[in-house]
């Protein structure tokens, strides 16, 4: 007898975790222009503090909707392990993120566009923006993937990880 395996991308988990992700990544970009402006800090600095308050958010929706652990009973070893998918994911937003602003400005020669929003106060960067959403989308990817096969799944990694810190 075959035992069924468990596709790492499967539609209905893919589609659950694209509205997460797409609640998060909303979060993240409102909290990036709000701390831009409380702390008068550049795009690029923002978006560190922004992706912690996307951590928090993304966390919960995640476990609650995207992978139906809400009954795991597991929610300390599964934060344990969310944080540090986090973490690699931050790297990778940041990376993307400025790697790719770069890219466009310094390599492809484009220039700084901004679009102004009706009622808005500032204008928005179209270039910053676009090079944001690559950094999360590489983000995206790399922390569906982490959290389908690590996070949320019983990998006995927390367990050693436990007899390790004692």
């Amino acid at each position: 007898m075959a035992l069924k395996k468990d596709k790492i991308f499967n539609s209905k988990d893919l589609i659950a975790y694209f509205l997460v992700a797409g609640t998060g990544a909303v979060i993240q970009l409102v909290s990036s222009s709000l701390i831009q402006d409380w702390f008068g800090i550049s795009w690029s600095d923002s978006i560190i503090p922004s992706y912690m308050v996307g951590f928090v958010v993304g966390f919960v929706l995640t476990k609650l909707f995207a992978f139906d652990a809400r009954r795991s009973n597991q929610t300390r070893r599964e934060m344990i392990k969310f944080f540090m998918v986090a973490l690699i994911s931050l790297g990778v937003t940041k990376i993307f993120t400025v790697g790719s602003f770069e890219l466009a400005t310094s390599y492809f020669g484009l220039g700084i566009y901004e679009v102004k929003i009706p009622f808005a106060k500032k204008a928005v960067n179209v270039t910053e923006m676009g090079s944001y959403l690559v950094g999360m989308g590489f983000s995206f990817v790399s922390n569906y993937i982490l959290h389908k096969t690590f996070t949320f799944k019983s990998t006995g990694f927390y367990n050693r990880l436990k007899i390790l810190i004692r």
